[in-house]
């Protein structure tokens, strides 16, 4: 069984009318920015292939970014890049992120569904919820669009670096990223806090 609206549902009853989904794409990766997407989404809506992002195939997330952005009563995206992950921490990252996509949403929502992750400075109402791109639409949405927008930004990178191949791997720690960045070193689109570029740094 995929998302359900159980959470947006519970929201309203304590009545929440705004209630935004936000997820995030790129915590794990060596290279690239992190990228929050925030999504409120109409009353009831939902499709037949929404659920979490990492369980569906590419062609699947890009139909479902297609609906979801054509039909979401708001929706926006923000990015950290890897300069401010290396000066903040990924987790600090990841909120810098999900700030920015919130404050260019235009109108706030005025309840947040987050995917395990809390948000200090955003003084909205929030609910984490554990495994929430598997449990609420709302959430699962916006972890489609954090992935398609990261996953298309990975793609430059390969046209600025192409000795990486980030249009494959997106900068996850693959074997064959790895065998790439031992070879040609890290580029300026790695995260130099990371273990992996900084053995390759001091390599």
């Amino acid at each position: 069984m995929g998302p359900t609206d159980f959470f947006e549902t519970s929201a309203r009853a304590c009545g929440f009318r705004r209630i935004a989904g936000l997820d995030e794409a790129g915590r794990g990766p060596l290279a690239g920015p992190v990228v929050a997407a925030v999504v409120i989404l109409p009353r009831r809506w939902s499709s037949d292939i929404l659920d979490d992002s990492k369980l569906l195939s590419e062609n699947q997330r890009y139909t479902l970014f297609t609906a979801i952005t054509a039909h979401a009563r708001a929706w926006s995206v923000g990015t950290a890049s890897e300069q401010e992950i290396d000066e903040l921490n990924i987790l600090g990252a990841t909120r810098l992120a999900g700030h920015r996509a919130i404050n260019d949403l235009g109108s706030p929502p005025d309840y947040l569904l987050l995917d395990a992750l809390h948000l200090p400075t955003v003084f909205i109402p929030q609910r984490p919820v554990i495994k929430g791109d598997q449990l609420s639409v709302s959430i699962a949405a916006a972890s489609i669009l954090a992935k398609v927008t990261r996953d298309r930004i990975m793609k430059t990178y390969h046209e600025r670096f192409p000795d990486y191949q980030f249009h494959i791997h997106k900068g996850y720690p693959t074997p064959e990223h790895l065998k790439r960045l031992r070879q040609f070193g890290p580029c300026p689109g790695h995260r130099r806090s990371f273990r992996p570029v900084q053995a390759c740094i001091h390599a």
